[in-house]
């Protein structure tokens, strides 16, 4: 049940991660450039774009004999639809009239939340998403690094939503350099908070042990 929570946590963040990016109006992530691309020449929103690349993914996944997990399932259905909510509740307002400051600080704040968000929904290790599935197995198909894999796909994607009228610019770019390094720290910051919350469990233990070796040996000097 803990995984589980800590899975939709994730994807929550994850989508509020987007929306923060998409208000910044500095442009998106090249998965995002698609979706919204698609959004403008079709009846989809933004997050329904989302959700309809996602189970297309899955699909052809499940054509390659790579089947989904519950993590897989999750991402697929609730990111877009967190992603619509927010922007329908307006979570983070429109941007488009405030200062070149406020907006980059924004965008990289969103960055940084989807890479928290990506921390919080892999630690469980309860199934990679759409996109990923598809990047893993095309490293395996093909033997490429997967660093190679993950750059050929995303400069297709970003192409293919540049065309259908996505948002790239700085924003885009500041992605691409802040996503990694977002994703290990947040790792990090995960690992030791996981740290702390064990140490209080282990700690009496070792007390409770070492009070025992010292009673013992306070009794064989008696």
């Amino acid at each position: 049940m803990l995984r589980l929570l800590c899975v939709c946590v994730g994807l929550a963040l994850y989508a509020l991660g987007i929306v923060l990016t998409f208000r910044s109006g500095l442009g998106l992530d090249p998965w995002d450039v698609l979706h919204q691309g698609i959004s403008r020449h079709t009846p989809l929103s933004f997050g329904t774009a989302n959700i309809a690349i996602g189970a297309l993914l899955i699909v052809l996944c499940l054509f390659f004999r790579v089947y989904p997990g519950v993590g897989t399932v999750l991402n697929m259905l609730l990111i877009g639809s967190l992603v619509d909510l927010f922007l329908r509740l307006n979570v983070v307002p429109d941007l488009g009239d405030a200062g070149l400051f406020w907006r980059l600080l924004v965008n990289v704040a969103g960055v940084g939340v989807i890479g928290l968000g990506t921390a919080f929904y892999i630690t469980p290790r309860m199934g990679a998403g759409p996109r990923d599935s598809l990047m893993l197995y095309l490293h395996q198909r093909t033997k490429l690094r997967l660093a190679i894999v993950r750059v050929s796909i995303e400069v297709c994607v970003l192409v293919i939503g540049f065309l259908l009228g996505g948002t790239v610019g700085f924003g885009t770019l500041i992605f691409a350099g802040g996503i990694g390094p977002a994703v290990e720290g947040s790792f990090y910051v995960l690992r030791k908070i996981g740290e702390l919350v064990r140490a209080p469990q282990v700690q009496p233990q070792q007390e409770r042990a070492e009070s025992g070796e010292a009673m013992s040996q306070l009794i064989s000097k008696k």
